[in-house]
């Protein structure tokens, strides 16, 4: 078993295809095929769509891409989640039968691929599709003004959901991104699935201990995000800064409600944004993640976090009392709050400036390591030559 697969590796004879959702920006699941592509570096690519820029693509470097052909219909390049209904049959157009190992990185249909018996297939799954599970009412609200638009997508969404369902079995071996996504897999499909942390690289979030004195938070400004919660919360806490990174639809109303204590900065780029992250006192989030590579981020720059306890965080923050009233956590590197609202934030701020002392740069930084894209590779490796293994065995 173990002697075939590593024969293949070592002859570079095993065909391999990633199938990757679509490829529109460099965000979390690009970070994810990033490490695929190291792991794998003879792979071919297969994505719905690709209009990812041309100064973002370096990572793909000679890869061969294959895009379907919805990539060609009329309106993709600006609106491409309309065609939300072929996406599944577009995944079919993709000839896969040449290759020995297929890994899907999901969260929408790449899981959904259809292989021939004896191919083996490895999927990671940042989430099951949010367009027709828990997160369809905001998808309406924000994404379609228009009632009667509202109505047609709700039951092409239905349709969407009954037939996730019953290709739940489709995937072969899953890899879920966080505890938190395991649960969703179990809750939506009913399949097992192993927890793998996406890799966060760390090489260029230089580590700081000495702090100013304001609060961070970097994420798009959009509703399910909570950055209005913090805004409302820091308004009500006049004397401490807040420093918002990020854009987004809601940065206009953002601005015209925050005080003069919150600074909102748009986007950064990369360097600007690590000095600041290496500075702040903590990083504050009050939404719910799949996992929240922002905030391992911030870690690894010695920056605890103060956050909405539930979701990913609870893989990557470790709580000053053990997230259940334990006592003092001596590897603590942030606190969790228990419900999304400013009092709540108002709360665990005040908190934490207590605790602040006992909850170190170091041990913030030493968790963040974790998250290392080396230790990733080899994790999933392993995942991969268990499943091919049991496949030839």
């Amino acid at each position: 078993m173990t002697g075939e697969w590593k024969s293949c590796w070592r002859e570079k004879v095993l065909k391999v295809a990633i199938i990757h959702d679509w490829l529109v920006t460099k965000a979390g699941a690009e970070l994810v095929l990033e490490q695929l592509l190291v792991c794998f570096p003879n792979a071919d690519v297969f994505t719905l769509v690709d209009f990812l820029p041309e100064s973002e693509r370096g990572f793909l470097q000679n890869h061969k891409v294959t895009t379907s052909f919805i990539q060609r219909l009329p309106g993709a390049h600006a609106h491409f989640r309309y065609y939300l209904p072929l996406m599944a049959r577009a995944l079919s157009s993709f000839d896969l039968g040449g290759y020995d190992l297929v890994i899907s990185s999901s969260w929408a249909f790449a899981r959904r691929v259809r292989l021939k018996p004896g191919q083996c297939h490895v999927s990671y799954i940042h989430t099951p599709i949010r367009y027709v599970w828990d997160q369809q009412e905001r998808y309406l609200q924000e994404g379609l003004s228009n009632s009667l638009a509202r109505l047609v997508a709700r039951v092409v969404l239905a349709h969407l959901r009954r037939s996730d369902v019953a290709d739940k079995a489709l995937g072969g071996r899953l890899i879920a991104n966080s505890s938190f996504i395991k649960a969703r897999i179990e809750h939506c499909w009913q399949q097992p699935s192993v927890v793998l942390n996406p890799p966060v690289p760390q090489d260029d979030l230089g580590f700081g201990d000495e702090k100013d004195d304001f609060y961070i938070c970097v994420s798009r400004l959009v509703p399910y995000k909570g950055v209005e919660l913090l805004v409302e919360a820091f308004n009500r806490m006049p004397e401490r800064k807040l420093v918002l990174v990020g854009a987004g639809p809601l940065e206009a109303r953002i601005r015209s409600v925050a005080g003069e204590n919150i600074e909102v900065l748009g986007f950064l780029d990369r360097p600007s944004l690590v000095g600041y992250l290496r500075r702040a006192r903590a990083f504050v989030f009050a939404g719910l993640e799949d996992f929240g590579i922002a905030m391992v981020e911030a870690q690894a720059c010695g920056t605890p976090v103060i956050a909405y306890g539930q979701g990913g965080i609870r893989d990557s923050v470790i709580p000053f009392d053990g997230g259940a009233g334990n006592g003092a956590n001596p590897a603590a590197t942030g606190l969790w709050f228990e419900e999304q609202s400013a009092e709540s934030i108002m709360d665990a701020v005040k908190q934490f400036e207590s605790l602040h002392p006992e909850i170190s740069s170091l041990a913030c930084r030493d968790n963040a390591r974790r998250f290392d894209p080396s230790i990733f590779r080899q994790e999933f490796m392993q995942i991969v030559e268990d499943a091919y293994g049991s496949r030839i065995a």
